[in-house]
């Protein structure tokens, strides 16, 4: 059983305002959803890029084609998991010559937007790549930045964030929680 949280920065009203907003920002950012494939990070980015894809179409009317991308054997510290869990990766559109808007729910060092981009190339080679996130909470390890956000949370490296998204948790939030792990230095 999960601890409570230390804080909701986010109930599920503002999750849904950040999701419009960010569907929004992508429409405007590319001129309509012509072009566009919006590919999530298993678990919950697929889930979240479905939750666009549902916005932009009662915003835009247009259809967004969706993918799921399992990053699991492009990650960097695959040697330090001694049991990955292995999902599958469903991109049924064509990747190259289109904009992919890759999606995730928490962006904190990079290193998986790192190893999601690796993935993607090895599917085609995309007109180009934009990131977007339920939420920024910083601590980069790696020069990524995003380019849709829904709230920007500034947190302790030893805080754990955590996106609730109702396809997969039942409900929609973003939570803090102390973190009593030590968690091992990567570098």
């Amino acid at each position: 059983m999960e601890s409570r949280p230390k804080a909701v920065v986010m109930d599920a009203e503002a999750v849904s305002r950040a999701i419009t907003r960010i569907a929004h920002e992508i429409l405007e950012a590319n001129k309509g959803a012509s072009g566009i494939g919006l590919v999530g990070i298993v678990t919950r980015g697929a889930a979240l890029a479905e939750m666009l894809a549902e916005r932009i179409r009662e915003i835009e009317g247009a259809e967004v084609p969706v993918g799921m991308l399992d990053i699991s054997f492009y990650r960097d510290d695959l040697a330090m998991r001694l049991n990955p869990e292995v999902h599958r990766t469903d991109i049924p559109f064509a990747i190259e010559g289109r904009t992919v808007v890759l999606v995730d729910d928490v962006l904190f060092t990079g290193r998986t937007i790192r190893a999601a981009m690796d993935a993607i190339m090895d599917y085609g080679r995309p007109c180009s790549i934009q990131l977007a996130v339920l939420v920024d909470r910083g601590h980069r390890e790696l020069p990524i930045r995003a380019d849709y956000v829904g709230k920007n949370v500034p947190s302790s490296s030893r805080e754990r964030v955590t996106a609730r998204l109702t396809p997969i948790d039942g409900r929609d939030a973003v939570e803090i929680f102390e973190d009593a792990t030590d968690r091992p230095e990567v570098c």
